[in-house]
């Protein structure tokens, strides 16, 4: 497979590594400095930059007719723009929050705890990330996905950041130094507390289930997420 990295940095690196040791070519980098290849000679591009490069990057790729794996977070408020562009151009396309393994089976066991706990109002249900140091947005985006699955499954209407009202989620987050991603949520009542965590011990998680996702996206075409790569739903 011929992948074009979109975004160099740490995550790039680590997924090109992996790549290559799986025996896939990398044919394409770029980061906002610089690129290097042709991005035309790519079966799959791979795209962990920034919110602001995001959705130029994705847009490109499928108007050249790449499909792409995007992880980048923080840009969602065009996703269904996204969305609407790559069926108009019969494009291929994935985006997931974080696309370990772990934590994807993490979010449907999220899912499933939320439904067992909806008839006892006795809790209160709060999420916390915890981020190393060069993470610019907050909550991360797997935080937000956590949100949305219990808010999908109980009668919460949202969530915010540090403070929330009753029919809220709150969601804390810290940046610590060299934390790979920490993720808990807590289910508390005068009694008791009911915990659900994952903590990843390094990138390469993150990086193998990017790369299972443009594995399996060969030959596909349209809109999909973890579940369907993992066959969760």
């Amino acid at each position: 497979m011929k992948i074009a990295l979109l975004g160099y940095g740490k995550m790039g690196k680590t997924i090109e590594k992996l790549a290559s040791e799986k025996g896939h070519n990398i044919v394409y980098t770029s980061s906002s400095e610089t690129s290097e290849g042709r991005l035309e000679d790519a079966e799959v591009a791979i795209e962990f930059s920034s919110a602001d490069a995001a959705v130029d990057n994705i847009s490109i790729c499928i108007e050249k007719g790449i499909p792409v794996v995007s992880g980048t977070t923080g840009w969602l408020a065009d996703y269904d723009k996204i969305e609407k562009f790559c069926e108009e151009r019969n494009g291929s396309f994935i985006y997931a929050s974080n696309f370990s393994v772990g934590v994807n089976l993490f979010f449907s066991i999220n899912e499933y705890t939320a439904k067992l706990m909806k008839t006892w109002a006795d809790y209160t249900v709060e999420i916390e990330e915890i981020h190393h140091t060069q993470k610019k947005d907050a909550p991360s985006g797997t935080a937000i996905s956590l949100a949305e699955g219990i808010i999908k499954n109980s009668e919460k209407k949202g969530w915010k950041l540090d403070t929330a009202s009753d029919d809220e989620i709150k969601i804390s987050a810290q940046r610590i130094e060299d934390v790979k991603g920490t993720h808990s949520i807590k289910y508390v009542s005068e009694i008791d507390t009911i915990e659900l965590k994952h903590k990843a011990h390094s990138r390469d998680g993150f990086a193998l289930g990017a790369i299972l996702a443009a594995e399996w996206l060969q030959n596909k075409k349209g809109v999909y997420t973890m579940k369907d790569v993992l066959q969760l739903k």
